[in-house]
């Protein structure tokens, strides 16, 4: 539970910031498709958003994010996209992030951040063994994840999920 809350907290936080930039219907917006890497040999986010609004009609933005792979919304925290993005919206769309940290620190953070979670994510779904990883520190960066967005919501991840109990409880 604490993987899929932070995917769909940051999801949301970066829809939020391209909401702002491009307007409620980004996936379409010409400019941001633009702004995508597009690379036929590694991943490809052009290729990702693309494929991701194939069949769907403008302004079905939901249903494009939910489409969208992990990779993609790590990808969106590279320094390609300070200048347009993380730097008009990174500190209103996580509003609890450390006033003493730049903008650049805090994208850099929250994309090397996401690149453990993200591994972390896809040997789970792979079902490969994960018990020689620190996995409370890979539910204390999930949690920091969170709580720069929302401590809220951070607050009742924390109350309802078991990974805590599970890890407490191991041999």
């Amino acid at each position: 539970m604490p993987l899929h809350l932070c995917e769909v907290v940051l999801r949301n936080a970066v829809d939020d910031a391209l909401g702002a930039k491009y307007g409620a219907a980004w996936p379409w917006a010409f400019a941001f498709e633009q702004s995508l890497p597009a690379s036929s040999i590694a991943y490809g986010a052009r290729h990702d958003l693309v494929k991701a609004r194939e069949g769907l009609q403008t302004g079905q933005t939901g249903k494009v994010i939910a489409e969208l792979k992990f990779v993609f919304w790590q990808r969106m925290f590279a320094a390609r996209h300070d200048g347009r993005l993380w730097n008009p919206h990174l500190r209103r769309v996580f509003p609890h992030l450390d006033a003493r940290r730049s903008v650049a620190q805090h994208r850099k953070a929250i994309h090397d951040a996401l690149e453990t979670i993200r591994q972390l994510r896809n040997r789970i779904a792979h079902h490969e063994p994960i018990f020689h990883r620190a996995l409370e520190a890979d539910y204390r960066l999930i949690g920091q994840l969170i709580t720069w967005r929302s401590s809220q919501t951070f607050r009742w991840m924390h109350q309802h999920q078991q990974i805590t109990t599970w890890l407490a409880a191991r041999p």
